[in-house]
């Protein structure tokens, strides 16, 4: 399958969030939705310890790297060297509102600065194997969303990009907290459809406040693609369960139970070679958002999980449990070695 394909839905990269542990945990319900990491600054790259920041598990995969900076010939070289671990796609942030991103003047800072970010993305895919990315806002501070983004978008298309996935909000980068900027600015969807309308040659994917498949399939019927953000870590089921259905394919898994009991072995073998639970569990604790157990399961973790070991995932496991559906063992198998 093209990865355009499988860009027909992915998980939005969220910083601090989209980590290693996460991936695995999303990729043991959808075999085909796109992945992304958590922003990784050109910079570390260039100066940091790569192995920590690039290092993943090719069960991940198909995986985008996500980069974040605003000069050419650092990203040209983070880009580079990014290439040897083997990433499906490099995607360049052009729509974080972070006060991090914004002091580093890249995120949606850039959005004012178009040219440069043309600039950045032509010096990527001069060392990129594998296509670059753009995933940016429909406009930022006072600018007026309807005349910036067809403009960017235009650029980005000379510029030789063929895929960008657009959040549908403008960024405040004064007055706003990153929180405040992913909830109160209005979502604009119809913006970006007119987009797709506008740009029929460029494969474009809408993001923001989607937080149902029923919403995702609306979506779909305008745009090439949909990225989810917050609902995939806060419901993980509900948004990912049945997501491998878009493709035509089967389910991975039969039920959140199923999910969570695969997820054990990959658990143990983390807390063996001296990992926490927690870095794990956080990701998990919306599985079973909604059904029978599921206020149980998340005060367990939470209040457990940073000092305890598998006792006290197994006493989560026993307040979801029921009669079993499928052979869970079969489903960790299914999802790779851990």
């Amino acid at each position: 399958m093209k990865l355009a394909e499988h860009a027909r839905l992915s998980v939005a990269p969220m910083m601090d969030w989209t980590d290693r542990h996460c991936r695995m945990f999303h990729r043991m319900m959808s075999r085909h939705a796109l992945l992304y990491t958590e922003m990784v600054t050109s910079a570390a790259i260039v100066h940091g310890d790569r192995a920590r920041l690039l290092d993943f598990n090719a069960v991940e995969r198909p995986l985008a790297l996500q980069l974040g900076g605003s000069d050419p010939a650092e990203l040209r070289q983070a880009t580079a060297i990014a290439a040897d671990w083997g990433y499906d796609e490099i995607n360049l942030n052009v729509g974080c509102p972070s006060d991090r991103v914004q002091s580093g003047c890249f995120g949606a800072v850039l959005m004012k600065q178009p040219g440069l970010v043309a600039d950045c993305v032509a010096a990527m895919q001069s060392v990129s194997p594998v296509e670059v990315t753009v995933k940016c806002r429909i406009g930022v501070d006072d600018q007026i969303p309807e005349q910036v983004l067809p403009d960017f978008l235009a650029r980005m298309r000379d510029a030789g990009i063929g895929r960008i996935a657009i959040h549908a909000r403008k960024a405040w980068l004064q007055g706003l907290s990153p929180r405040e900027n992913r909830e109160i600015p209005p979502l604009d969807h119809e913006l970006v459809h007119a987009m797709k309308r506008q740009f029929p040659d460029l494969h474009l994917s809408v993001n923001g406040g989607i937080d149902s498949m029923d919403a995702v399939r609306d979506h779909l019927r305008a745009m090439d693609g949909v990225m989810i953000g917050r609902a995939a870590y806060h419901r993980p089921w509900d948004m990912l369960g049945e997501a491998d259905r878009l493709w035509g394919a089967a389910p991975v898994a039969g039920s959140a139970l199923d999910v969570a009991r695969a997820m054990r072995p990959r658990i143990r073998s983390h807390l063996r070679a001296g990992g926490r639970l927690h870095q794990i569990t956080r990701h998990m604790l919306g599985l079973f958002h909604g059904q029978p157990g599921a206020r149980a399961w998340r005060r367990t973790l939470s209040e457990g999980a940073s000092s305890g070991g598998i006792e006290v995932y197994d006493a989560a496991l026993a307040l979801v449990s029921g009669p079993d559906t499928r052979d869970a063992t079969a489903l960790a198998g299914a999802a790779g070695p851990a």
